[in-house]
C-alpha cells in the first residue's frame, strides 16, 4: 500500500536524524510545527492593533513589536522543546502535575482565551471577505467558516497535508506585505528608531502596547506547539533527541522571525500611509477604504487579501489549538464540527448585535494578554523541572531571559488593570 504523505515525511526524518540524509531538503523535512505556530503571529487581531499603533503613533511602537517577537521566541521554542522531550504536551502535564481544582481554573481561562482568539480571526477573515466581494459581514463569517472547516479535514492525513497548507498561507501573507513596503511612503530612519527605543506616549499607546503583546505571543500557540513536536518523529536515541532540539530551536527562530518582520511591515505600512495626515485611522475597514485614494487600488486589494488568508489560516489553527486543549486538560475529544461551532458563537454574536468589528478585535486581543500568564507560568514551571527535563533543562541564562519576558507581560498586564480602575501611572501623559 502506497505510503501517505506524512508516513514518508516521518520516515525521510528517520533518515535525517540518522545522518543517513542530509542538505537543505533534509532540514526542510523538520519544518512545519513552528510555521504553524507563527500563524497566531499574524493573525487579523495583529492588523487591529498593529494599524492603531502605526496611525497614531508611527513608528514609535514599533519597539513593541521587536520585544514581543523576541519573547514569543524564547516561549515558543521551550513550548516545542517540551513536546519533543517529554513527549506531552502543556495542557497534559499541567492536567499530570496540578491539583484538579487549578487544572479546571486552567482550563477554563484557556477557553476564554480560545473564544477571544476565534473571535478575532473570524472577524478578520469575514471583514476581508465582506470588503473584497462587497457583501454582508455575517455572509463572510459563513464563508469563513465553510472554508475554515474544509481545511481542517485535510488533518485527518496526518500533520503533513496541514503543515505545507499553513505555509503556502504564511507565504501570501508576506509576499502581500512585501509589496505594501514597496508601494507605502516609508520613514525608514524613523522605523530604525523607533524599533530600538522604547517609548510611551500615553495611556491609548499603553491599550494598544498590551494589545500588540496579546496579539503576538498567543496563549493557544504556547500550548500548540507542545503538541505538534510531541511524537512527530520517531527517537531511537538522544543523539536524535539532541539534533531534533536543534532543528526545533532553528526553526523557531526562522519561522518567528518571519511573522515578526510582518509584523513590523504592518506598523510601518500603516505608519507610512496614515500617520502624517490620518492619525485617526483606526479600524481595518476604514484602512481598507483610505489606502485606496492615498496608495492607489493595487495596495487596498493587497491588503484585503493578506486579511482573507491570515484569517482563515489562523482560524484553522486556532481549532487545532481548541481541540489540543480540551483533550489535554479534560481528556475529552470533540468532532471538529462541535469544537468549531463553540468558538465561533461568541464571533456571530458580535457581528449580530452591531459590535464596532475593530474594537471588538482590539478588546480580545487585550483578553489574550491577560489570560497569556497561564501558559507561561506553567511553561516556565515544568522546564525549569530537572525530573521532567532531563539533560534538556535550559540554562540559567535561558531560565533568566524567560523569567524576564514574562515579568515583561505581567508588568505590562499590571499597568493596564491599574489604569482600567482608574489609578494614574506616573510617567505617562493623558489620554
Amino acid at each position: 500500500m502506497e505510503q501517505s504523505l506524512t508516513d514518508r515525511t516521518r520516515s525521510r526524518i528517520t533518515l535525517a536524524l540518522s545522518g543517513e540524509v542530509r542538505g537543505l531538503r533534509s532540514a526542510l523535512l523538520f519544518a512545519g510545527p513552528a510555521i504553524i505556530a507563527s500563524v497566531a503571529y499574524m493573525d487579523p487581531g495583529n492588523y487591529a492593533t498593529n494599524i492603531q499603533a502605526g496611525a497614531g503613533y508611527g513608528y514609535a511602537l514599533l519597539w513593541v513589536v521587536v520585544l514581543a517577537n523576541l519573547i514569543a521566541m524564547l516561549f515558543q521554542a521551550l513550548s516545542a522543546r517540551l513536546g519533543i522531550v517529554t513527549g506531552k504536551n502543556l495542557a497534559e502535564l499541567c492536567r499530570d502535575h496540578f491539583p484538579k481544582p487549578l487544572v479546571w481554573a486552567m482550563w477554563a481561562a484557556s477557553e476564554i482565551a480560545a473564544m477571544a482568539t476565534d473571535l478575532a480571526e473570524f472577524l478578520g477573515g469575514a471583514i476581508g471577505l465582506a470588503l473584497l466581494f462587497k457583501m454582508p459581514l455575517l455572509a463572510g463569517m459563513g464563508i469563513t467558516a465553510f472554508l475554515t472547516y474544509g481545511l481542517l479535514i485535510f488533518e485527518r492525513g496526518g500533520f503533513r497535508p496541514m503543515e505545507l497548507i499553513i505555509t503556502f498561507f504564511v507565504a501570501a501573507i508576506g509576499l502581500c506585505y512585501l509589496v505594501e513596503l514597496v508601494i507605502a511612503p516609508i520613514d525608514w530612519g524613523s522605523a530604525a528608531r523607533g524599533m530600538v527605543a522604547p517609548s510611551i506616549p500615553d495611556n491609548r499607546a499603553l491599550m494598544i502596547a498590551v494589545g500588540i503583546i496579546g496579539a503576538t505571543i498567543m496563549p493557544h500557540a504556547i500550548y500548540l506547539h507542545s503538541g505538534l513536536t510531541q511524537n512527530r518523529a520517531p527517537i531511537r536515541n538522544e543523539r536524535e533527541r539532541r539534533a531534533l532540539v536543534r532543528f526545533s530551536d532553528i526553526e523557531v527562530v526562522i519561522a518567528l522571525a518571519i511573522a515578526g518582520l510582518i509584523n513590523i511591515a504592518m506598523v510601518m505600512m500603516a505608519a507610512g500611509a496614515f500617520h502624517a495626515g490620518h492619525k485617526d485611522v483606526a479600524e481595518i475597514e476604514s484602512a481598507y477604504h483610505m489606502l485606496t485614494p492615498l496608495l492607489g487600488s493595487a495596495a487596498a486589494g493587497v491588503f484585503l487579501i493578506s486579511l482573507i488568508a491570515s484569517g482563515i489560516s489562523s482560524s484553522v489553527v486556532g481549532t487545532m489549538a481548541g481541540q489540543l486543549i480540551m483533550q489535554g486538560f479534560l481528556h475529552v475529544r470533540v468532532p471538529i464540527w462541535l469544537r468549531r461551532l463553540v468558538t465561533m458563537v461568541p464571533a456571530f454574536v458580535v457581528a449580530a448585535i452591531g459590535v464596532n468589528a475593530t474594537d471588538a478585535l482590539v478588546l480580545s486581543q487585550v483578553v489574550l494578554s491577560l489570560v497569556l500568564p497561564v501558559p507561561m507560568i506553567a511553561l516556565i514551571i515544568f522546564t525549569s523541572r530537572r525530573d521532567i527535563m532531563g539533560a534538556y533543562l535550559p540554562g540559567p541564562a535561558l531560565r533568566a531571559l524567560t523569567l524576564a519576558g514574562a515579568s515583561a507581560v505581567l508588568g505590562l498586564n499590571t499597568i493596564l488593570i491599574l489604569l482600567s480602575l482608574g489609578v494614574q501611572i506616573p510617567g505617562l501623559g493623558a489620554n
